[in-house]
Order: structure tokens, then sequence, then C-alpha cells
């Protein structure tokens, strides 16, 4: 294997380790990460099951994948601030009011694909 795939790949597994111990670590700490996780594969499974068109089938379980990774952003955010000081002030607030409000945004994005999925399996 010449040397510089033997790097990329090293480089990869490397990456692929820390994404590991930090999906362990924000699963041992967040319940609204396991939460999410259960929603979210009750979802999945239902996209497959239900006789829906590819594209949404697709949209759905994608979009749910972002809301984890969207949770997994959420918990950086707050570990970052909260790291930095144990003060309340204005600005850390916004941070974690902000990482929430996008939480909540795939979370709507996938129930507006359910919605429209669902519309077309209605209409269709």
């Amino acid at each position: 294997m010449p040397a510089f795939l033997r790097r990329a790949l090293t480089f990869f597994l490397q990456r692929l380790l820390f994404s590991l111990a930090g999906w362990r670590a924000a699963w041992a700490s967040e319940t609204s990460l396991r939460m999410w996780f259960g929603v979210c594969v009750v979802s999945g499974v239902a996209a497959l099951l239900v006789p829906l068109e590819t594209g949404a089938r697709a949209a759905i379980i994608g979009l749910g994948v972002m809301i984890l990774a969207a949770e997994l952003l959420n918990t950086a955010i707050e570990e970052a601030v909260d790291d930095i000081s144990t003060t309340q002030r204005a600005r850390a607030r916004k941070a974690k009011d902000c990482a929430s409000a996008g939480v909540a945004l795939t979370v709507i994005a996938t129930a507006a694909a359910w919605a429209v999925g669902l519309w077309g399996l209605a209409t269709g």
C-alpha cells in the first residue's frame, strides 16, 4: 500500500475513534441524546414500513441522523460554555439557547418530511 494511502487510512481511523469516544461520552451523560436516538430509530423503522416514496424515506432517515448530529453539537456547546465559566452570563445563555434551537429546527424539518411523505401517500 502506498504511503499516502496508509497515512490517509490512519488519519481516517483516528478520526473514527475520536468520534466513537465522543458518541460514548455523550451517550453516557445526555438523556436527550438517548431520547432522540429512540425517537429516530422508531421514525426510521416506520419510514421503512410505511409505503412512502423513496425520497421521503431518505429525507426522514437522513433528517433523523441530523437530529442526532445537532444534539451532539448542542452537547458540545453546552459542555464548552460550562467549562469556561460557572457564572450565569447572557452570552453563554444565548449560545446554549441557539444550540438548542438548532436541535428543534432539525426535529421540525423531520416532522415536515413526515407530513409531506404522508400527504403524498394520501393523495398519490
